[in-house]
């Protein structure tokens, strides 16, 4: 049996990224001697420098875990060796539009060889239905020479991190757990009380996995819907934000969503894609309206590039030579992650028709890897004034917005967050 005791447990997190850093900190900060493995060598250098990677970990809390013994970061496969619990929590990005688990295989073909029997391993990282039990599970077995249930305890928990959310954290977002049996589940659940407030449990593994894709799909339909109709409502005569204000009075049966220049992140471009692929897949149907979905939030970018094309044009001014100041380079505001960032497809759209793009963005450093040619700018009354458009894409709390108001010539709003006459919404 798993010492069910959430304290001085060898914790293994795979992955020190947006979801495993926060994961193998707060660990550590309970009493686990975690270690924090990654393949990226620069990024473990940093962690051992106490270098927050990211805004949901400090520097002072990565020092403090150092400091503590509790933590140590590394790129050695042979230092996780001895662990009692492994969590994997590596990404798993699209590659021609089907889901890449190497990062999971891999990951798990490092962790068989040190299994031992009473060890407990947890896949965190996105997936599609079946991929704990028909492809995790096997793996582990062939190279470890263990049976999942009988030697060692299995299951998937989805990572449910908003990075920035400063209510909503690692530790009081409830957390999904699951096993491939009773066992599992048990040594799973107690893994997990001993890190967050509230752990709910779901008996079968596959309906964990539907849970994680189903969330975000959610929120992918819906904000697909409100950004078709922005697309639409000024032909309607219709203010589309002045509606979402009205309709969010009612307080039961609507949820607000908000229009935007795209989706970003790891979950809304990448997870329903993986439900579509596997329901594909599996019983030859089709998810239709989440195909749909994205198509509309995958189109944002280039009516963003329309919209501001016409706004130039109105003045009998070209995209070619134009100077268009993009305000926000992360997807997300108050972050620098840049991940599907649907500025930077904005950003390519506009200088392949010939504009001289700025961008202004104080959470993201240089270099942008556009590969083309962006340069970095500051918000000053200067940049602002002589851009011949303006676009909100990322609404940052550090960007001073009455200036825009107050010296652009255009700009164009996709967060509603400016106002005045030389101001248009999305």
């Amino acid at each position: 049996m798993v010492d069910a005791s959430p304290r001085r447990r060898r914790t293994v997190v795979l992955g020190q990224g947006y979801v495993g850093l926060p994961l193998a900190i707060r660990a550590a900060q309970v009493g686990h001697r975690v270690i924090g493995f990654d393949t990226d060598a620069g990024r473990v250098k940093r962690l051992k420098a106490a270098e927050p990677l990211g805004p949901d970990v400090t520097a002072d809390q990565i020092t403090a875990a150092l400091t503590s013994g509790n933590y140590t970061p590394t790129a050695c496969s042979g230092d996780l060796a001895g662990f009692d619990v492994a969590i994997i929590a590596v990404p798993t990005p699209l590659r021609d539009g089907a889901p890449d688990l190497s990062a999971v295989l891999d990951a798990g073909r490092m962790l068989a060889p040190h299994m031992r029997p009473g060890c407990v391993v947890v896949l965190e990282s996105t997936t599609y239905p079946g991929t704990t039990e028909d492809i995790l599970q096997p793996l582990l077995e062939s190279v470890s020479g263990l049976a999942g249930g009988a030697d060692f305890h299995l299951g998937y928990s989805p990572e449910r991190i908003d990075p920035g959310n400063r209510r909503w954290t690692l530790q009081t977002t409830p957390k999904i757990v699951s096993g491939i049996d009773a066992p599992s589940l048990a040594a799973i659940r107690a893994f997990y009380r001993g890190l967050v407030d509230v752990v709910v449990e779901v008996a079968a593994v596959r309906d964990a996995e539907l849970a994680e894709v189903l969330e975000n799909t959610f929120r992918q339909v819906n904000i697909a819907l409100v950004n078709e109709l922005a697309t639409h409502s000024r032909q309607l005569g219709t203010d589309i934000w002045a509606a979402l204000d009205a309709a969010a009075t009612k307080p039961f049966g609507f949820m607000r969503f908000t229009p935007g220049p795209g989706v970003g992140g790891h979950c809304l471009p990448i997870d329903p894609t993986y439900l579509s692929w596997q329901v594909r897949r599996q019983t030859g149907g089709a998810l239709r309206l989440v195909e749909v979905a994205d198509e509309i939030n995958s189109s944002m970018p280039a009516h963003v590039v329309q919209r501001l094309t016409e706004a130039l044009n109105r003045r009998g001014l070209p995209v070619m030579g134009s100077r268009i100041l993009l305000l926000g380079l992360a997807y997300k505001a108050n972050t620098g992650d840049t991940r599907h960032s649907p500025a930077f497809t904005i950003a390519r759209l506009l200088i392949a028709q010939g504009a001289q793009i700025q961008v202004v963005d104080p959470h993201v450093e240089e270099p942008f890897d556009l590969d083309t040619d962006a340069h970095h700018a500051h918000l000053t009354e200067t940049n602002v004034a002589t851009a011949d458009a303006v676009a909100l894409l990322t609404d940052h709390d550090a960007f001073d917005l009455r200036l825009v108001e107050r010296h652009a010539v255009y700009a164009l709003d996709c967060r509603a967050r400016l106002s005045g006459e030389n101001i248009e919404r999305l």
